[in-house]
Protein backbone atom coordinates (compact mmCIF):
# COMPACT_ATOMS: atom_id res chain seq x y z
CA UNK A 1 0.00 0.00 0.00
CA UNK A 2 1.51 3.82 -1.41
CA UNK A 3 0.15 6.19 0.74
CA UNK A 4 0.78 10.25 0.78
CA UNK A 5 1.33 12.46 3.95
CA UNK A 6 0.50 15.72 4.48
CA UNK A 7 -0.45 18.15 7.34
CA UNK A 8 -0.69 21.84 7.87
CA UNK A 9 -1.91 22.54 4.66
CA UNK A 10 -3.42 26.08 5.96
CA UNK A 11 -5.48 27.08 2.87
CA UNK A 12 -7.86 29.45 2.78
CA UNK A 13 -11.07 29.17 0.63
CA UNK A 14 -9.62 31.26 -2.12
CA UNK A 15 -7.11 29.36 -2.51
CA UNK A 16 -8.42 27.16 -6.18
CA UNK A 17 -6.02 24.44 -6.09
CA UNK A 18 -2.67 22.30 -4.61
CA UNK A 19 0.37 22.59 -5.81
CA UNK A 20 1.22 21.37 -8.91
CA UNK A 21 4.32 19.22 -7.41
CA UNK A 22 2.35 18.01 -4.81
CA UNK A 23 -0.55 16.82 -7.14
CA UNK A 24 2.14 15.01 -9.06
CA UNK A 25 3.55 13.49 -6.27
CA UNK A 26 0.37 11.77 -4.82
CA UNK A 27 -0.62 10.40 -8.57
CA UNK A 28 -1.09 6.29 -7.78
CA UNK A 29 -1.58 6.44 -3.73
CA UNK A 30 -4.23 4.30 -2.44
CA UNK A 31 -4.89 6.36 0.53
CA UNK A 32 -3.96 9.71 1.58
CA UNK A 33 -3.17 10.85 5.09
CA UNK A 34 -3.58 14.61 6.21
CA UNK A 35 -2.32 15.23 10.19
CA UNK A 36 -4.42 18.33 10.40
CA UNK A 37 -4.59 22.15 10.04
CA UNK A 38 -6.66 22.29 7.32
CA UNK A 39 -8.13 25.53 7.90
CA UNK A 40 -11.00 25.12 5.33
CA UNK A 41 -12.93 22.49 4.12
CA UNK A 42 -12.88 23.08 0.97
CA UNK A 43 -9.36 21.77 0.53
CA UNK A 44 -10.61 18.45 1.73
CA UNK A 45 -12.29 17.98 -1.46
CA UNK A 46 -8.86 18.74 -3.31
CA UNK A 47 -7.26 15.93 -1.65
CA UNK A 48 -10.38 13.68 -1.72
CA UNK A 49 -9.92 14.13 -5.85
CA UNK A 50 -6.18 12.76 -5.96
CA UNK A 51 -7.28 9.84 -3.49
CA UNK A 52 -9.33 8.71 -0.25
CA UNK A 53 -8.66 10.69 3.00
CA UNK A 54 -8.26 9.74 6.40
CA UNK A 55 -7.26 12.67 8.90
CA UNK A 56 -7.57 14.42 12.06
CA UNK A 57 -8.20 18.13 13.25
CA UNK A 58 -5.44 20.49 14.26
CA UNK A 59 -5.78 23.13 16.22
CA UNK A 60 -6.53 25.76 12.91
CA UNK A 61 -9.29 23.45 12.10
CA UNK A 62 -12.80 24.56 13.21
CA UNK A 63 -16.20 22.72 14.39
CA UNK A 64 -16.80 21.16 11.02
CA UNK A 65 -13.45 19.62 10.34
CA UNK A 66 -13.26 18.75 14.44
CA UNK A 67 -16.79 16.71 13.62
CA UNK A 68 -15.90 15.38 11.07
CA UNK A 69 -12.29 13.61 11.66
CA UNK A 70 -11.70 13.84 15.28
CA UNK A 71 -8.35 14.92 17.08
CA UNK A 72 -6.90 11.67 17.32
CA UNK A 73 -7.17 8.11 16.10
CA UNK A 74 -5.31 4.58 15.28
CA UNK A 75 -5.97 3.57 11.59
CA UNK A 76 -5.09 -0.50 11.08
CA UNK A 77 -3.73 -0.37 7.29
CA UNK A 78 -3.46 -4.00 6.50
CA UNK A 79 -1.20 -5.31 9.44
CA UNK A 80 -0.35 -2.08 10.74
CA UNK A 81 -1.53 0.13 13.10
CA UNK A 82 -0.73 3.92 12.84
CA UNK A 83 -1.74 6.73 15.09
CA UNK A 84 -2.75 9.59 13.72
CA UNK A 85 -2.56 13.22 15.88
CA UNK A 86 -1.56 16.94 14.47
CA UNK A 87 0.22 16.99 17.76
CA UNK A 88 -0.40 20.54 19.07
CA UNK A 89 -0.30 21.78 22.83
CA UNK A 90 2.02 23.05 25.53
CA UNK A 91 5.32 22.22 27.30
CA UNK A 92 7.45 19.31 25.85
CA UNK A 93 8.15 19.09 21.57
CA UNK A 94 5.38 18.43 19.26
CA UNK A 95 7.33 14.87 18.83
CA UNK A 96 7.35 13.81 22.05
CA UNK A 97 3.42 14.98 22.63
CA UNK A 98 2.56 12.70 19.69
CA UNK A 99 4.63 10.08 20.75
CA UNK A 100 3.04 10.71 24.62
CA UNK A 101 -0.72 10.63 22.70
CA UNK A 102 0.08 7.05 21.91
CA UNK A 103 2.43 5.46 24.79
CA UNK A 104 -0.03 2.87 26.00
CA UNK A 105 -1.50 1.55 22.52
CA UNK A 106 2.29 1.28 21.05
CA UNK A 107 1.24 1.82 17.23
CA UNK A 108 3.82 1.20 14.38
CA UNK A 109 4.01 4.32 13.77
CA UNK A 110 2.73 7.57 14.36
CA UNK A 111 1.73 10.67 12.09
CA UNK A 112 1.93 14.19 13.32
CA UNK A 113 2.13 17.26 12.46
CA UNK A 114 1.87 20.73 13.41
CA UNK A 115 5.55 21.82 13.78
CA UNK A 116 5.65 22.30 9.91
CA UNK A 117 9.09 20.81 10.12
CA UNK A 118 9.52 17.23 8.35
CA UNK A 119 10.76 14.44 10.39
CA UNK A 120 11.45 11.21 10.47
CA UNK A 121 13.15 8.79 13.54
CA UNK A 122 12.25 5.67 14.96
CA UNK A 123 11.91 5.45 18.80
CA UNK A 124 11.62 2.25 20.64
CA UNK A 125 10.59 0.68 17.84
CA UNK A 126 7.58 3.31 16.63
CA UNK A 127 8.31 5.03 13.44
CA UNK A 128 7.84 8.81 13.89
CA UNK A 129 7.15 10.82 11.31
CA UNK A 130 5.69 14.60 10.67
CA UNK A 131 5.51 14.98 6.53
CA UNK A 132 6.55 18.96 7.09
CA UNK A 133 4.07 21.21 5.21
CA UNK A 134 3.06 21.44 1.17
CA UNK A 135 1.87 24.74 1.45
CA UNK A 136 2.99 26.56 4.58
CA UNK A 137 7.09 25.74 5.13
CA UNK A 138 7.79 28.58 7.64
CA UNK A 139 11.28 28.58 8.11
CA UNK A 140 12.18 25.47 6.45
CA UNK A 141 14.04 25.34 3.32
CA UNK A 142 11.43 23.77 0.98
CA UNK A 143 8.35 22.46 1.45
CA UNK A 144 7.58 18.80 1.91
CA UNK A 145 5.19 15.92 2.16
CA UNK A 146 5.58 12.45 2.76
CA UNK A 147 5.15 8.71 1.00
CA UNK A 148 4.60 6.18 3.62
CA UNK A 149 5.05 2.29 1.59
CA UNK A 150 3.38 -0.83 3.94
CA UNK A 151 4.80 -4.07 2.63
CA UNK A 152 6.99 -6.30 4.77
CA UNK A 153 7.94 -3.51 6.26
CA UNK A 154 7.18 0.48 6.42
CA UNK A 155 8.91 2.88 5.02
CA UNK A 156 8.66 6.77 4.91
CA UNK A 157 10.46 9.40 2.87
CA UNK A 158 10.26 13.01 2.41
CA UNK A 159 10.02 14.96 -0.97
CA UNK A 160 10.40 18.37 -1.27
CA UNK A 161 9.67 21.16 -3.75
CA UNK A 162 10.09 25.34 -4.18
CA UNK A 163 7.07 26.23 -5.81
CA UNK A 164 3.39 25.97 -4.04
CA UNK A 165 2.28 26.98 -7.25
Amino acid sequence: MRIGVISDTHLSARVPKLPDELIRGLQGVDLIIHAGDWVSDHVIDLVEAIAPCESVAGNNDGPDIIDRYGLRKILTLGRYRIGLIHGDGFRKTTEERAREAFQTERPDAVIFGHSHIPYKQTIDGILMFNPGSPTDKRRQPKYSYGILELSETIHAEHFYYESKV
